[in-house]
């Protein structure tokens, strides 16, 4: 897996053959994945479609004292005016002397497609460090200078010598892959090549065998916890709860981490992923170079998972039995804190949508719940659900659709299968509202999804929304929705053509 020598990564198409169309039982998308039928799937006709640019933005506008520079038109920087504001507060909650999102764009407009942006670049990155001062200056580089060639990684090697700051070329061009998760392999490659650069008196100055061993222990018992965008603070206090009750030191990377703080990553025994989605290109290339193992299995959403996460953990550092009666103290608790709200969830129909393996973890929570899991919607479905989706209660009749956006396809799912409850990401929400369903977002920054105390906190949202769903049942009936009763009578996967 040694991508690290070259300047651009892989996209997921090629690397893992990932699928971004399927429509069918969730059983089925398990035994066709397995023998690798999903690669190429596509649609015939397709309504909308993710870009990594700004998913890669999702994570590197978290980075503490840096500088984004989105290398394209003023147009590909738009969607920073709306994570301008949330990003500093949510940066505030782990580094009260953070500032805040800074970006700049090299605003490349017809002149610059005809003779190059490569000078704008070069100036940004100039004014990026005179003005800012950052720890890291981020160049991203958006679809335009890529189809015309402009060499980033030239302008980069150049001017870096000029600047005080790292800089780091991002390369996330939109147009180059349909799986929009290709964005955190295009953002860990360029902290990999440009970030992680161990060195001797990085760590804790040694002055004698003592404090040398001392290190050694602390380092031992040391793990990276790779965070996502897609939680919040509180989550990562839960997460860190649990792991400090058995004595383990934490490194959160890479939201909300300073461009210092990526050194730590190779200065820890064990590299913990929450999503295998988000990290595996990551922590594959960590235990290649550095020797570092890792564990990708699970997320820790819901009382199974939260468990299996645990234990993967603790039996690395031999903390079994620590770690068993952690769990059974925590399900205790749990179960008497759920008891209100099992009666008033009981039996309800959920469709839920989102990423791949956030999607089924949230199914397998819900069916704890006691609620009934009627359909699953992914934006994109690869092997590392395998395990999970095989696992899940009931996938045999459970209906799966792989889809990044295609709000007609989600239309038509929720007028045949009639879910009391939507829980979805941001795109499928409103749509899904004006048909006069309650919504659960599947993650929010201010609240707690993971962990014991995350299963507890759905589960009184839950119950919450339910009780009171008027608006969006006036929303329903006062709303028209953009589709032909004619289409809701077809197949919703009818524009799927598996054999392309």
């Amino acid at each position: 897996m040694d991508y690290i020598k070259d300047k651009i990564p892989p996209v997921r198409e090629d690397r893992l053959r990932a699928c971004n169309a399927y429509g069918g039982l969730g059983c089925d998308l398990v035994e066709q994945s397995k023998k690798g039928c999903l690669n190429g799937t596509k649609r015939t006709f397709s309504q909308a479609q993710g870009c990594q640019l700004n998913l890669s933005l999702a994570i590197l506008n978290t980075i503490i004292d840096a500088v984004v520079i989105i290398h394209g038109p003023i147009g590909c920087s738009g969607s920073n005016l709306s994570m301008a504001g949330m990003g500093k507060n949510f940066q505030k909650l782990r580094h009260p002397e953070a500032t805040g999102l800074r970006w700049i764009s090299t605003n490349l407009g017809d002149a610059e497609v005809i003779n190059g942006g490569e000078d704008n670049l070069r100036q940004a990155i100039l004014h990026a460090e005179k003005e800012f001062r950052p720890s890291a200056i981020i160049v991203v580089n958006s679809c335009v200078p890529a189809i015309i060639g402009d060499d980033i990684d030239g302008v980069v090697a150049e001017v870096q010598n000029e600047v005080n700051a790292r800089i780091v070329p991002i390369h996330c061009e939109g147009f180059k892959t349909k799986i929009m998760a290709s964005a955190y392999d295009a953002v860990y490659h360029g902290v990999l090549r440009n970030l992680i650069q161990p060195q001797e008196g990085l760590g804790k100055v040694v002055t004698n065998d003592l404090e040398e061993l001392k290190e050694k222990y602390r380092i031992s018992r040391t793990v990276n916890v790779l965070n996502v965008s897609s939680m919040s603070r509180v989550d990562e206090v839960e997460l860190s709860r649990l792991l400090k009750a058995l004595d383990l030191n934490l490194n959160i990377l890479p939201c909300y981490a300073h461009p210092d703080d990526f050194n730590k990553a190779t200065e820890a025994a064990l590299n913990v992923s929450i999503c295998a989605t988000h990290d595996d290109y990551f922590v594959e290339h960590l235990k290649e170079k550095y020797g570092i193992p890792f564990i990708l299995r699970t997320i820790p959403i819901g009382v199974k998972n939260t468990n299996e996460w645990i234990l993967d953990i603790a039996s690395f550092f031999g903390l079994e039995k620590a770690a068993a009666r952690l769990i059974e103290q925590e399900n205790l608790e749990l179960e008497a804190a759920l008891a209100p709200y099992r009666e008033i969830l009981k039996g309800k129909r959920v469709l839920i949508g989102g990423g791949e393996i956030r999607v089924v973890a949230t199914a397998d929570l819900f069916q704890y719940l006691g609620l009934e899991v009627i359909g699953m919607r992914a934006y994109h479905y690869d092997q590392f659900v395998d395990p999970l989706l095989n696992d899940l209660s009931g996938n045999e009749k459970i209906p799966f659709n792989v889809a990044t956006g295609q709000a007609f396809e989600q239309a038509n799912l929720i007028e045949k299968l009639k879910p009391d409850l939507y829980v979805g990401h941001v795109g499928g929400n409103g749509p899904a509202a004006k048909h006069g369903l309650p919504i659960l977002p599947v993650f929010h920054q201010s609240n707690t999804y993971m962990g014991y105390a995350g299963v507890f906190d759905i589960a009184r949202r839950l119950a919450r929304i339910l009780k009171n769903s008027s608006f969006n049942r006036n929303l329903g009936e006062n709303v028209r929705l953009p589709y032909f009763p004619d289409w809701y009578k077809q197949d919703p996967f009818a524009y799927i053509d598996p054999g392309k």
